[in-house]
């Protein structure tokens, strides 16, 4: 029996998810082992709670973490899964990150690879993990709003960027939310990102909302933390930091009977409906 969720709309025109949304990271990298079959199962069950968000990155695994999702959703119904996916970071044979790459000819090659892996001819929210020093953030909305209108990506989203960036733009293509930390104990956004976002009818998709942890349980039963959270590469220059820095999605949740990893949940700025079956059992 699937639960009844509250539910958001991302930005003015952006599609409706589920006020919480599962990120998949921790299921491919980062923050230990994880089983795949028990990733699997969560992606399911989470999907199965009324959970439509879910959210990716092609560097997460190196392509792994696309994999499992793809797998998860087979045999959903696929418009009701709103799938998120950062690209850009470049990785070597070791994991290292080596740079990011928002070239117009590489925005293309990483998004066929990710239709490919999801098994999907579509991504609902595409969007760069970063956006580095000197980038032409104007090329950048041009080539995704081009996927747009070719319908190979149907929203453009942002991550881990300042107000002037943002609003540069979304001088060019509506966007319909921005990835970024937000929490009690982290409100570094609330000065100038939070007004702008606001402003342009932008959406917050907020990660970390729980502090890694930190909020919920008492310190005597919580397990020892994961260590500082890789950092990629690229700020905007000539404006201020975004907060965070760090790869996405918010607190630790439990796996399906069993924790299978770190996985992360993001809380989602917006509005409100229920929705409806979207998997059939596999």
């Amino acid at each position: 029996m699937r639960t009844a969720q509250k539910t958001r709309t991302l930005g003015k025109n952006g599609p409706t998810v589920s006020a919480l949304g599962l990120g998949a990271m921790g299921m491919s990298d980062f923050y230990g082992p994880a089983d795949r079959e028990e990733s699997v199962a969560t992606l399911k069950a989470a999907l199965d709670e009324g959970i439509t968000l879910i959210d990716t990155g092609d560097f997460y695994g190196s392509g792994h973490n696309e994999i499992l999702v793809g797998e998860a959703i087979r045999g959903c119904r696929r418009d009701e899964v709103v799938i998120s996916v950062k690209f850009g970071a470049l990785r070597d044979p070791q994991g290292n990150f080596t740079g990011v790459d928002l070239r117009p000819v590489a925005i293309r090659n990483f998004l066929a690879y990710s239709l490919k892996r999801l098994n999907t001819d579509y991504i609902d929210v595409y969007r760069p993990a970063r956006m580095p020093p000197g980038t032409d953030v104007e090329e950048v909305v041009r080539t995704l709003a081009d996927l747009v209108k070719a319908g190979n990506i149907r929203h453009i989203g942002l991550s881990e960027i300042g107000a002037k960036t943002l609003r540069r733009a979304a001088a060019v293509h509506p966007i319909v939310d921005l990835q970024i930390e937000y929490s009690l104990a982290s409100r570094d956004i609330e000065p100038e990102i939070l007004p702008t976002a606001r402003e342009l009818g932008i959406g917050i998709t907020a990660y970390g909302v729980l502090s890694r942890g930190l909020l919920v349980e008492p310190r005597r039963h919580r397990q020892r933390l994961p260590g500082p959270k890789p950092s990629l590469p690229g700020r905007q220059s000539g404006e201020e930091p975004a907060p965070g820095g760090g790869h996405q999605n918010g607190r630790s949740a439990q796996g399906h009977h069993r924790r299978a990893g770190s996985h992360r949940v993001g809380a989602v700025a917006g509005r409100g409906h229920h929705p409806a079956d979207r998997c059939a059992d596999a």
